[in-house]
């Protein structure tokens, strides 16, 4: 009746709905956002039903970001679990039964309800390099040329003993396993002084073995992995007269050097395809880096690291327009156009390609000049290093080398694996883009690269540097290390790389007759401490040595050198063996195996190379 009186239209049944529903959203729906008049004592207790409501579901506790708090003042808000980026404005209540995934879809779709665009990172992905040995011994120090000469007169003493006998090439020994061939590892492994003398003889792969085993794979730039595998016999199978003459040859390469080592410089070992940055006298950080290939091989230099040249451009070497620019563009006469590469005559004013008749080799009366970009030869970095030879270190493009075990892929450029992390151990102490008091830090780095702009940053203490060809050296410490004969320097002969399978198939047995020879690769004096060694592991009284003439400078003799393999069996009689250091005599009677054309995949290259 009160209802009827106070509302005369309300029907009846209506009343009692609206008494009921009145009723039952008191007691199940929480106070309002903002109450205008909060009863004192249940404000409290409404909040505290609420914070327990929301316990682990508040910005503080969640790991991601959280969307904007309200207003200072403003009661929390009663609903589910907080999505980051979702906001509320300040006084309006949610629904109850809202699902945050309703929210996000209507928040996530435009006015015009068609989807948002996915974007696409512009992130390049993350670069994998090749393993690379953490020792932080130097591969060149002041005292490489003695220690290795030293090195070199043990080796000669091993040879003259008779050496060491090979093992199985198929032999596969895992630590622990039994193997009758096993005696004959440890014999090996005490004449290198891996192994120390008196240890049990048995024919078990036990960890002392396992450990020295490890030690000579390290020498040997070989995984450390303790397995007696296909790779590690082909090493412990090279004569210890080969490895004699790789001592030998390259101390017989040090011979001369003027090298100034300071408390810093920077060292490339062209077969160990590596840089090292030396501090101190230890290596603060070894990179990997992808070296000259063989007939296109990197020169031995002696310099300094001058400059460092962010977003640089590239001129294109004579030799190569010669070798890939032209054949590039007789086969795709847009090929310099993908590639952003310009055309300048002598004024420095741009020519069109179709201007030029690349039947001919009249190109290279041009400039060529490839624009900075991520498609630059150079990629993103250059070192600059004066010197006659006309190469440096620099980034690349093509990372995808510096995963690979065999890296001789370069025109005789050295490339650098993570060079920006090189970069920025050469500009320390160098004043950083803030002037005096600041430092050229990885941040430094990336916004430099990031404008896109070419810039020079003169280095404020040249760093000397030094690109060496050591296939034998000692450190040290007494420890000897070897690496593959990829040039053939110490031969001059191609390796046919045996242990590590360095050079790819279209490439064994081609002459480096048409790149200017590496520093190095002419035929130096033979120490006096040194002996003309034989190649046979059983010592014989050497003939007199038949007279050799000395090769043409740049030029290497064809064939492939079967080291670890075949060299034991058809390797010339001793007085054919020249003088340590002294490339061999091109024999006459052999012809060189002909050589299978590479398929037309590998022949190609996306870039020109450096």
């Amino acid at each position: 009746m009160v209802l009827r009186v106070a509302f005369p239209c309300l029907p009846s049944a209506a009343a009692l709905v609206w008494v009921l529903g009145t009723g039952l959203a008191a007691a199940v729906e929480p106070a309002g956002p903002l109450p205008p008049a909060p009863v004192p004592g249940q404000a409290s207790g409404v909040q505290g039903a609420q914070g327990q409501a929301l316990q682990g579901q508040t910005p503080q506790g969640q790991a991601l970001s959280a969307p904007e708090p309200p207003p200072t003042g403003a009661a929390p808000l009663s609903v589910g679990p907080i999505q980051p980026g979702a906001t509320q404005r300040t006084g309006e209540a949610r629904p109850a039964d809202a699902k945050p995934a309703e929210v996000k879809s209507s928040e996530a779709r435009p006015a015009d309800g068609k989807p948002n665009p996915k974007k696409v990172s512009r992130e390049l992905p993350p670069l994998v390099v090749a393993r690379v040995s953490q020792d932080p011994t130097p591969t060149l120090t002041p005292a490489t040329f003695l220690d290795t000469l030293r090195a070199a007169e043990r080796y000669q003493a091993l040879v003259e003993a008779g050496g060491w006998q090979p093992l199985p090439a198929d032999l596969v020994v895992k630590p622990g396993e039994r193997n009758p061939a096993i005696p004959l590892l440890r014999r090996h492994l005490v004449l290198t002084e891996d192994l120390g003398p008196g240890g049990p003889e048995t024919d078990q792969l036990d960890p002392g073995l396992v450990a020295a085993l490890k030690r000579f794979q390290a020498r040997h730039n070989l995984p450390e992995t303790g397995l007696l595998g296909r790779q590690t016999v082909a090493a412990l199978n090279v004569p210890a007269s080969v490895r004699q003459r790789q001592l030998a040859a390259s101390a017989n390469r040090l011979i001369g050097s003027s090298f100034p080592f300071g408390d810093r410089y920077v060292v490339v070992n062209i077969p160990s395809a590596a840089v090292e940055a030396v501090d101190h006298g230890s290596v603060a950080r070894r990179y990997v880096a992808v070296v000259g290939k063989p007939e296109r091989a990197s020169p031995s230099v002696e310099t300094k690291i001058t400059n460092i040249n962010f977003n640089p451009t590239w001129t294109v070497p004579v030799s190569l327009i010669k070798k890939d620019i032209i054949p590039h563009m007789r086969k795709d006469p847009g090929y310099l156009a993908k590639m952003h590469i310009r055309m300048l005559d002598g004024q420095g004013q741009e020519v069109q390609p179709t201007a030029v008749d690349w039947s001919t080799e009249k190109a290279v009366n041009y400039t060529l000049r490839q624009d900075p970009g991520f498609d630059n030869s150079l990629g993103q970095v250059r070192i600059d290093m004066p010197n006659r030879h006309a190469v440096y270190m620099h980034d690349t493009p093509s990372k995808s080398l510096f995963s690979r075990d065999v890296r001789f892929h370069s025109s005789g450029c050295v490339r650098v694996a993570d060079v920006k992390a090189l970069v920025g151990w050469l500009l320390d102490g160098t004043p950083g883009p803030n002037g005096p008091g600041s430092a050229w830090g990885p941040m430094e780095i990336e916004t430099g690269i990031a404008t896109g702009e070419r810039r020079d940053i003169k280095l404020a203490k040249p760093i000397p540097v030094t690109f060496v060809y050591l296939t034998g050296y000692a450190t040290p410490d007494g420890r000897v290390h070897f690496r593959d004969d990829v040039y053939g320097l110490d031969t001059g002969k191609p390796a046919d790389v045996a242990v590590t399978g360095a050079l790819a198939k279209p490439d064994q047995g081609k002459a480096a007759t048409s790149h200017p020879a590496p520093a190095g690769l002419a035929a130096q004096p033979k120490p006096t401490s040194v002996k003309p060694t034989s190649v046979k592991a059983t010592p014989a009284k050497p003939a007199p040595p038949k007279p050799v003439a000395k090769p043409t400078e740049g030029k290497a003799a064809e064939g492939k050198a079967t080291e670890g393999k075949a060299a034991a069996v058809k390797a010339p009689s001793v007085e054919k063996v020249p003088a340590a250091g002294m490339p061999a005599p091109r024999p006459a009677a052999k012809a060189p195996p002909a050589e299978k054309p590479a398929p037309a995949a590998e022949r190609r290259i996306a870039a020109p190379p450096t």
